[in-house]
């Protein structure tokens, strides 16, 4: 199953580009290949804020799965942005280093 998102950022404000340096680490840990995520700067796209009702940035709307929820802030705390996403039972546990990994990277 694809989770999708849409993350609403404004220019490259550190809250928005850390926002969304979080959410690309974040898929990338529970979601590798199995999700979609579409950027929208609100100063280049003002209607698409004014369309989502978007009242604060960095805000990330979870399209799919339904419900659609949302979340506001630079989603650092990932047990807290899952949780808020309504994702926390669907995620994928990130995947542990086996040994021979650890080894390499001494």
């Amino acid at each position: 199953m694809k989770v999708n998102f849409v993350i609403f950022i404004t220019g490259d404000t550190p809250c928005s580009l850390q926002a969304l340096q979080n959410l690309k680490e974040l898929c990338e840990i529970y979601f590798k290949g199995e999700y979609n995520m579409t950027v929208v700067d609100i100063l280049a796209e003002p209607q698409q804020a004014e369309d989502h009702r978007i009242i604060a940035t960095p805000t990330v709307i979870k399209l799919m799965p339904l419900p659609e929820r949302r979340i506001v802030g630079d989603l650092s705390g990932f047990d807290q942005v899952l949780n808020g996403l309504g994702l926390s039972e669907i995620t994928k546990k990130p995947r542990k280093a086996n040994v021979n990994e650890e080894e390499q990277k001494k």
